[in-house]
């Protein structure tokens, strides 16, 4: 499976030796080319995920309002959006490979500017502008990694694929990122904490770099390298010549747009209202994860056999819609009883992986041009990091922590409907489906 905006001839992906020599990581599912590719993103996504369970606290707590605390976090929301709309675009440009490289770089530079210049000041402004451009950072990282799964797996293994990257990625943030945390900060404190996430994320970022050497992603995935301002012309537009890759990517927006927000409100309400300290909320957050990250195991190979859209369906956008709920009323009505808390935040998390298959299923959807749906699905995932906080930083005083969990149920609610749209592409799994260039559905002078 290729991810480039138009079939060409490429590598063939390293799927490893026969079925009778296979190595682990291919009976696993993992492509074997790409293993260390997946444990430099878990150890980089723990870095940037220590962070995400108490940052907005640690503004709070050194001075700044919560709604400017909120801002701030919505702000890099909109960078991670465009960033990781971005990160399918560049990769038919440069190869995920550069992508990744250039989300490295950014988020090391700005994470030493954060720490040496925006925190010490606590300046609003300074921290807006050094936070919101290390937001371009992560996605470019991951989600270039994301693409290149998405153009070295036999589309057969698809699912399973993503289910490990997925597994990799929320591994890290924010569960082994909040379990970090939640040790840590008792030794070293909050500000230290930081530090050491910048160390993982180093590390995480060299193995990925270094140790990765399958070539599909190591060259431009469009023709000839493509034409910049054509490429991502065409990462939008590809939405409004294919309507079923803009429901995807508004269905990625509001499929993990509740965790974010809650990211955001959920460690006031567990510490102020339910009476949990910092680290039994970072223990909490890290029951959420664990049980999303083999969830994400699960359901990435149920969706190749039960079908992607049952999977989201049942599994992701109704389950979702009731454990959204679950996270509020069940330590409203138990108190801060952490097992009780614990099994309902687990849940939530299983049902987050529920919604793992579609980033198999949107490239379904223009097999053609599988970049530039991968772009406009990338740029879902980035935007749900800004919708959640945005709907947060909007609702919370008029409506409260109970008023936000319902408007996040009802948007699961909704994606469970607009699923049903997200029929793929019959060509997609048409075993004789011709490699040429549909040129009527080319953007305008690629012809």
């Amino acid at each position: 499976m290729r991810s480039s905006a138009h079939p060409r001839p490429a590598p063939t992906p390293v799927t490893g030796p026969p079925p009778t020599g296979r190595s682990r990581s291919a009976r696993l599912g993992i492509p074997p080319a790409l293993t260390w590719g997946f444990v430099g993103v878990l150890l980089f996504m723990t870095g940037d995920g220590v962070e995400t369970g108490f940052f907005s606290k640690y503004l709070a707590d050194h001075g700044l309002a919560k709604a400017d605390a909120a801002v701030i976090i919505a702000v890099y929301g909109i960078t991670v959006a465009v960033g990781a709309w971005l990160s399918g675009a560049l990769s038919d440009l440069w190869g995920p490979r550069r992508v990744m490289t250039a989300g490295f770089a950014i988020w090391l530079v700005f994470q030493l500017l954060l720490l040496t210049v925006a925190l010490p000041t606590m300046n609003y402004w300074l921290l807006l502008l050094i936070y919101g451009l290390r937001g371009f950072g992560y996605p470019l990282f991951a989600y270039g990694f994301l693409v290149w799964v998405t153009a070295a797996t036999p589309p057969h293994r698809l699912g399973t694929a993503v289910g490990w990257y997925w597994f990799a990625f929320t591994g890290g943030l924010p569960t082994l990122g909040s379990l970090v945390a939640g040790t840590t900060i008792p030794l070293v404190g909050s500000y230290d904490t930081l530090w050491i996430a910048l160390g993982l994320v180093a590390l995480g970022g060299l193995l990925a770099l270094l140790l990765v050497r399958e070539p599909t992603g190591r060259t431009g995935l469009a023709p000839d390298g493509g034409r910049a301002l054509t490429t991502l012309a065409g990462s939008i537009s590809i939405m409004r010549r294919r309507p079923r890759v803009a429901v995807g990517a508004a269905v990625r927006v509001f499929s993990t747009g509740s965790q974010f927000g809650f990211l955001v409100c959920l460690p006031f309400f567990f510490t102020e209202t339910v009476g949990f300290s910092t680290s039994a909320w970072l223990r909490l957050l890290s029951v959420m994860f664990a049980a999303n990250i083999f969830a994400n195991l699960f359901f990435g190979a149920v969706g190749d056999r039960l079908g992607w859209q049952r999977t989201m369906t049942w599994f992701g956008a109704v389950a979702c819609a009731v454990t959204c709920l679950a996270l509020y009323y069940v330590p409203v009505v138990a108190g801060p009883h952490f097992g009780a808390a614990a099994v309902a935040a687990a849940l939530y998390g299983i049902a987050l992986a529920g919604y793992v298959p579609i980033s198999a299923l949107v490239p379904a959807l223009a097999p053609r041009h599988k970049g530039q749906a991968m772009s406009a699905l990338n740029l879902g995932a980035g935007a749900s990091t800004f919708a959640g906080p945005a709907i947060v930083a909007v609702a919370l005083g008029p409506v409260g922590v109970e008023g936000i969990v319902w408007v996040f149920a009802a948007l699961h609610l909704a994606t469970a409907f607009a699923i049903r749209f997200l029929e793929p592409d019959p060509e997609f799994t048409s075993p004789d489906a011709s490699p040429a260039v549909d040129h009527a559905d080319l953007p305008a002078g690629r012809l």
